[in-house]
C-alpha cells in the first residue's frame, strides 16, 4: 500500500468576536484581518470582515456584544509566521464623525481545541497638545494607515500609544498532518494527564471513568 505523504499542514479555525469592553464609548463596530508569514496561504473562509454597530445593553451596561463569526483554513509547510488575527474597533466621536476606538491583535493558538482570548486595545496617541486638539477638532485623531502594522514590531518603539479597552475571541482550533510533518501541538497537559493513567495501572485498551 502505498503511503500518503503530505507536504503542507492545515489550520482551520472557526470562532467569533464576542464583545468588548469600552467604559467611555458606546455604539461600535470592529474590523478584523489576519497577518501571517511567506509561507502561510489561506485556502477557503475569509482573511477580512467588518461586523454590524453594537450598544451596551441594560444588563451589561459595561459590555457591547458582536458575536461576529470568524472561519478560515490555512495551509503551511512550517509554523514560521503563524497567523495572528487583528482587530481594530471604530466608533463615533462627539461630532458623529467615525474615529479609531482601538488596536489589538493575538497569535491563533497553537493547539487543537476550544480557547479564549482577551485583547488589551490601544489607540496611537498625539505628540503634543497642538496636534491633539487639532486632531479633536477636525474629528482625525491619529491611526494606523494599515491596521496590519499592529502585528509588526518594525517601528512600535517610537510609536506613542494609550490602553483603552479590551476585545474578547473565542475560537475552534483544528489542525491536519502536523505531526506527520514533525510538528507537535499536544498540550503538555495530556502529557501529564497519560503519564498519570499508566503509573495508575490503566492499560492503552482501557477508558478512565469517573462516577
Amino acid at each position: 500500500m502505498a503511503i500518503n505523504n503530505p507536504s503542507v499542514f492545515l489550520l482551520m479555525i472557526n470562532g467569533q468576536i464576542e464583545g468588548a469592553n469600552f467604559p467611555e464609548y458606546d455604539d461600535l463596530y470592529c474590523k478584523y484581518c489576519f497577518v501571517y508569514g511567506h509561507d502561510w496561504a489561506p485556502t477557503s473562509g475569509l482573511e477580512e470582515g467588518i461586523s454590524q454597530i453594537t450598544s451596551k445593553g441594560r444588563d451589561s451596561p459595561q459590555r457591547m456584544i458582536w458575536n461576529f463569526p470568524l472561519e478560515i483554513t490555512f495551509k503551511s509547510t512550517n509554523p514560521l509566521g503563524w497567523p495572528q488575527i487583528v482587530v481594530s474597533v471604530y466608533g463615533p466621536d462627539t461630532f458623529g464623525n467615525d474615529v479609531v476606538r482601538g488596536y489589538g491583535a493575538t497569535h491563533i493558538p497553537f493547539t487543537p481545541g476550544q480557547h479564549t482570548r482577551t485583547i488589551p486595545m490601544f489607540v496611537p496617541e498625539s505628540t503634543s497638545r497642538l496636534q491633539k486638539f487639532t486632531s479633536w477638532l477636525l474629528g482625525r485623531r491619529p491611526e494606523f494607515t494599515d491596521p496590519k502594522v499592529v502585528a509588526q514590531g518594525e517601528g512600535r518603539e517610537v510609536t506613542r500609544v494609550r490602553s483603552q479597552g479590551f476585545v474578547s475571541l473565542s475560537f475552534h482550533i483544528v489542525t491536519k498532518d502536523m505531526k506527520r510533518l514533525g510538528y507537535d501541538t499536544t498540550p503538555s497537559e495530556t502529557s501529564h494527564t497519560l503519564s498519570h493513567t499508566a503509573a495508575a495501572g490503566i492499560g492503552p485498551g482501557d477508558q478512565p471513568y469517573s462516577t
